[in-house]
């Protein structure tokens, strides 16, 4: 495979990512620095660049970020590297840094053998697809990579203080109860952050899986697969904690556990935390994505909030948050975003609002969630198919001459009276993803398999 058609494999709607080294190597690093610095040397006004870099503690990460440097200060760029960090830590950066944008080498939860980049301009925005991934694609295919008389150096920034400081001002620790957490950082990049982030806290921390190992021996760090949460699960039991905390790989999603050891889904910690939030902030905008259940726009409207419900994928989220002055944003997959961290993924906002709310009642965590558990809502079902575009149109019509409300903000949502789903196509696989809701089981289970069927019947 050629360096064309390795670009073409890794360039996805968000980021870029792939296996090293058959799809992501050094030299395509190199190649991605140079084309990234061609790219935002055009809103530069002639000045010269400045661009932080971060890596997780994937094994490829250190050689990967070294060739992505090497292309950038040939292309004039002062590089900022602060080494080791998670996203939202990369994100911090480019603000506390004022700095033209940013990279994160990463692949997030991918198994080990993937590595990858994200990339953000100024105030750490997001480049996606439509809004310059596709352009540095283009510079890189079509060898347009500008000449630069002038080469860039590298200083290397230590930043953790300084996040830890950012990331905790709203909270004030010591006049807080003892309260008993397990957090899971599955030998990812999240461990650096968890110990100064507690520290001074009243918190009893039992943190497991803390030692970095870019192998990821006790098991991949993507905590919305089952089989990857069981640990917590049995910690937060047998330590009999008060809840439990996961990160994934590169530190930009947190997903909870409950002193019963059972899963939340992400979506009911948006509802929680958008009447948390209400209480402070009144009357302001919480976003949700279409996935998500109705209990979340029924909990911002019963506090006084606006909803408003979009697309998944964070590059979306994040324009859609600037544009209309949306305070908090929760997606299904765990992502958390606030207006006052600069819009970007904000878990430690997430985890120690809930934590202080948990410190001053007597309610267990299970108590907060039950109230919220209202639909019968289920996880995300994949297709693997070869049609996609043509099954979701025929489902679109299926649906719509049954008197359905159609929207169609990401993929197909249709809703009823007594339930809805919602069915889209993957933005990295040939998969569409099914999610259903309903106000009874036997509904929900009856829809799942009625759309299951139509989907099957059109392979």
């Amino acid at each position: 495979m050629n360096v064309k058609q390795k670009i073409d494999n890794i360039f996805k709607a968000y980021d870029i990512r792939g296996i090293y080294p058959s799809d992501i190597s050094e030299e395509i690093a190199f190649k991605i620095g140079q084309a990234f610095a061609t790219y935002l040397r055009r809103f530069s006004k002639g000045k010269q660049l400045n661009i932080v870099v971060a890596h997780d503690n994937r094994l490829s990460s250190p050689s990967l970020t070294k060739n992505l440097e090497r292309g950038l200060i040939e292309q004039g760029v002062a590089v900022i590297d602060i080494g080791l960090a998670t996203t939202p830590m990369l994100y911090y950066a480019c603000v506390l840094f004022k700095t033209n944008g940013g990279v994160m080498v990463s692949a997030s939860h991918n198994p080990k053998n993937y590595n990858g980049f994200k990339l953000v301009r100024s105030q750490a925005i997001p480049i996606s697809q439509d809004s310059g991934l596709g352009e540095i694609k283009n510079i890189i295919q079509e060898n347009k990579i500008e000449p630069c008389s002038q080469k860039g150096k590298i200083t290397k920034k230590s930043i953790l203080a300084d996040y830890v400081s950012f990331a905790t001002r709203f909270f004030r620790f010591k006049r807080l109860k003892n309260i008993k957490l397990v957090i899971d950082t599955a030998n990812a990049v999240s461990g650096l952050t968890i110990a100064p982030i507690f520290h001074g806290s009243s918190y009893r921390v039992f943190h497991i899986f803390k030692k970095l190992d870019g192998n990821f021996p006790h098991h991949q760090p993507n905590p919305l697969l089952p089989q990857n949460i069981q640990s917590l699960k049995d910690n937060v039991l047998a330590k009999k904690a008060d809840l439990g905390v996961a990160f994934d790989g590169d530190g930009d999603r947190v997903i909870f556990i409950d002193e019963k050891g059972d899963f939340i889904h992400p979506d009911l910690i948006t509802a929680l935390m958008a009447s948390f939030i209400l209480i402070n902030y009144p009357g302001v905008k919480i976003l949700y994505d279409v996935r998500s259940s109705n209990i979340v726009r029924d909990v911002i409207e019963k506090n006084g909030g606006i909803p408003v419900m979009y697309r998944s994928g964070h590059s979306f989220i994040k324009e859609k948050m600037r544009k209309d002055d949306i305070f908090f944003g929760g997606e299904f997959s765990g992502h958390y975003y606030l207006k006052l961290n600069y819009f970007f993924e904000s878990p430690f906002f997430v985890l120690f609002t809930i934590l202080d709310n948990l410190s001053k009642s007597n309610k267990t965590f299970s108590d907060f969630i039950r109230p919220l558990k209202k639909y019968y809502h289920s996880p995300e079902i994949n297709f693997k198919l070869p049609n996609r575009l043509h099954i979701l149109k025929n489902i679109e019509q299926i649906y719509k001459n049954k008197s359905g409300k159609i929207n169609k903000l990401d993929g197909l949502r249709v809703d009823f009276k007594n339930w809805w789903f919602n069915i889209r196509l993957s933005h990295t696989e040939p998969v569409l993803r099914l999610v259903v809701e309903a106000k009874s089981k036997t509904l929900m289970e009856n829809k799942i398999k009625e759309l299951s069927n139509l989907i099957n019947t059109e392979k």
